[in-house]
């Protein structure tokens, strides 16, 4: 998790900073450039919500288990479950 982490903040720094190889010369070059980043920016933004859906997704679908493994623990033991 650390790691990717710091992948991510490396490669923003390298999309994201202007060096002077990079510089927009023109008012052209300049849109160009920030439509480039915003793009970066918002694909970036797609990924870590994608990653989040799934992992709350998954962290779902541990509860359902959770909860069904205690339903099974209690009828075993003969305890009535909570009413609804």
């Amino acid at each position: 998790m650390a790691e990717s982490k710091l992948a991510m903040e490396s490669d923003m720094e390298q999309n994201y900073s202007l060096n002077s190889n990079a510089e927009p010369k023109n008012m052209e070059e300049l849109t160009l450039y920030v439509q480039n980043l915003l793009q970066n920016i918002q694909d970036r933004f797609q990924i870590m919500q994608d990653q989040i859906i799934s992992r709350i997704d998954d962290m779902g679908n541990r509860i359902d288990d959770l909860e069904k493994s205690i339903a099974d623990l209690m009828n075993q033991a003969g305890v009535e479950g909570p009413e609804k």
